[in-house]
């Protein structure tokens, strides 16, 4: 009888162990590198946020890499190995989910920002006007690719609304992003430049907001996990991770406003 129930409790054994390390498998698999494409604007604040993430959801890292929403957008529907798309407009996202590369359903807007003209802290000149552009004074005017990157799209609508982009437009110098626009405008290799305000608030001291300018559309940022990714349950965690206070108040540190600010 003793020889027949240890022959019976073994194969008992291998289920329970069986069990175990599919236990222990599941438990490394919930585990994530997860990677986050998100507009150059979002540098400064997506890096702070990502350990809040990652003390949140122990295991899990982020990879952040930034560019213009245009260029990410790209990448992802090429099959790049994303997770997360965080635009700085929605023509970008727009593009994204026409392609069926993110989650549409869980697309959402998560901060809003503000367009501004700076200058060389240094300037002598500081225009008053839009139309101030268009004089001799200023020679070079840094904005984003206007097909690719959102502030340079934003910049070209309003320009045209004014009927000044054809004064201005063979001043322009093209930049791959907004953060190389604030650049080139911090060292003084341009006149003036377009950027956000939260752009703007990072180089006190280099560069002056000469004015802010009116969109006809407010400039939301939406965020969506990518479709296909396969880590889908950390990519949504982190999707509504950013509408958390906590992520939040880190955003309105850098100057954003919420989605759904006038």
């Amino acid at each position: 009888m003793f020889g027949l129930a240890s022959t019976m409790k073994r194969p008992t054994l291998r289920l329970l162990l069986l069990a175990l390390c599919g236990l222990l498998l599941s438990g490394q698999a919930a585990a994530a590198d997860l990677t986050v494409s998100a507009a150059a604007s979002l540098t400064n604040a997506f890096r702070e946020l990502a350990p809040l993430f990652e003390a949140k959801y122990p295991g899990h890292k982020v990879q952040l890499n930034f560019g213009s929403s245009g260029a990410l957008m790209q990448q992802i529907v090429k099959g790049a190995p994303v997770d997360v798309f965080a635009s700085a407009d929605q023509e970008s996202m727009d593009q994204a989910q026409a392609q069926g590369a993110i989650e549409a359903g869980r697309r959402r807007d998560f901060v809003s920002n503000k367009l501004v003209v700076i200058v060389p802290a240094d300037s002598a000149h500081a225009p008053q006007a839009l139309a101030d552009l268009a004089q001799p004074a200023y020679e070079r005017i840094a904005i984003g690719l206007t097909d690719s990157v959102p502030v340079g799209r934003y910049t070209k609508a309003v320009l045209e609304k004014a009927g000044l982009w054809a004064a201005i437009e063979p001043k322009t110098i093209g930049t791959q992003n907004v953060r190389q626009a604030l650049d080139y405008v911090a060292r003084g290799e341009v006149d003036a430049g377009f950027v956000y305000s939260t752009d703007a608030a990072l180089m006190p001291g280099k560069v002056e907001v000469a004015k802010r300018v009116s969109t006809d559309k407010p400039i939301l940022y939406p965020i969506a996990p990518v479709k296909g990714s396969p880590n889908a349950a950390p990519a949504g965690q982190f999707v509504d991770f950013v509408f958390s206070p906590e992520a939040q108040a880190v955003l309105a540190k850098y100057g954003f406003g919420p989605p759904d600010a006038p």
